[in-house]
């Protein structure tokens, strides 16, 4: 077939311009073209990480490149966001967001980013509630019992938490807020010493997540008093809220996907479709319910209004305690 003189200058213009007006487009489109990487700010094998694992393998799956999942803990979790937020707007860097990034905007003084300017929202994952603990001898089996036996003995209640401004703490030092009690703030080293000084009485109460408590709950070696999640948590149907004592409590801890600004909205959207379909996915959801999750879609503006209302939650909550990052 012959192909008339007219036709043919179209085709070798379209051709020539391509390299031009198109590389870019068609980069995106063959997105992902190479292996990704979803970096966390976290240390290798607690459940962020695992939470990471999770969906790159099922991305890695789905887009038929590798998701790689790169740990860089530092600075509360800055170093890992710094380093996604100075990545190339290509989709190749990702980052996996917690509630770390919302609580560290009022936590730290100086940041070197804006967090939420400068990340894009992707999607979320889920969320992880946690529960308030107490050591059995404790003379309290509810949150209304343990308010009244904190205000007759002010001062005299410690509570335990992962370290200064993590979920466990905030969490805390939220309940302190709305209850108004006098609780005394025990920091550790990660959730793991802190329940075990719980056990041994050395602490009187904590929020860890539930992965970190059910165990102890279950043995009966620790008393879970209330979640902090607005519903009751699947792991603990029995377990009523805080928010059924002190109205309009919620806390929980909750995961999702971000990437460096101007990312092209065509491979946000890429990812987001099926990250999306990974959190409804049965078997997906099944493991994220090993580290105590529930399934958190949103889109990405969703997701967006997700972090800067939890970044501006967090931030009375640690400017109402004094907390500074040490």
């Amino acid at each position: 077939m012959k192909i008339v003189r007219r036709e043919f200058l179209q085709l070798a213009g379209a051709t020539a311009a391509w390299p031009l007006a198109s590389r870019a487009a068609w980069a995106q489109r063959s997105y992902p073209a190479r292996p990704v990487r979803i970096i966390t700010g976290y240390a290798a094998g607690g459940a962020t990480d695992i939470t990471a694992r999770l969906i790159g393998q099922w991305l890695t799956e789905r887009l038929g490149q590798t998701f790689i999942v790169e740990s860089r803990p530092g600075a509360g979790t800055n170093l890992g966001a710094e380093a996604v937020i100075n990545a190339p707007a290509d989709g190749y860097t990702l980052l996996l967001v917690s509630p770390a990034n919302a609580i560290n905007a009022t936590l730290y003084e100086k940041l070197n980013f804006n967090f939420i300017r400068d990340v894009t929202p992707v999607a979320g994952l889920i969320s992880v509630p946690l529960v308030m603990l107490v050591n059995p001898s404790l003379p309290v089996k509810t949150v209304a019992e343990f308010i009244a036996y904190a205000k007759a003995n002010p001062g005299k209640l410690n509570m335990g938490s992962g370290g200064t401004g993590v979920p466990s703490h905030v969490a805390g030092e939220l309940f302190k807020m709305m209850a108004k009690v006098n609780l005394t703030h025990i920091p550790y080293r990660g959730e793991a010493p802190a329940v075990t000084d719980l056990i041994g009485g050395q602490v009187q109460v904590a929020f860890p997540t539930i992965v970190s408590a059910l165990e102890h709950v279950k043995a009966g070696t620790l008393r879970a008093l209330a979640v902090t999640s607005a519903a009751r948590a699947p792991a603990l149907p029995n377990v009523p809220t805080v928010a059924d004592t002190v109205p309009n409590y919620e806390a929980s801890s909750w995961f999702g996907i971000g990437a460096p600004k101007n990312t092209p909205a065509d491979i946000i959207e890429t990812l987001h479709r099926e990250i999306d379909s990974g959190v409804a996915d049965s078997k997906l959801q099944a493991r994220f319910a090993e580290l105590g999750g529930t399934p958190m879609p949103m889109t990405p503006a969703q997701f967006g209004k997700h972090i800067a209302a939890e970044t501006e939650k967090w931030g009375e909550v640690v400017k109402f305690s004094g907390a500074k990052a040490v």
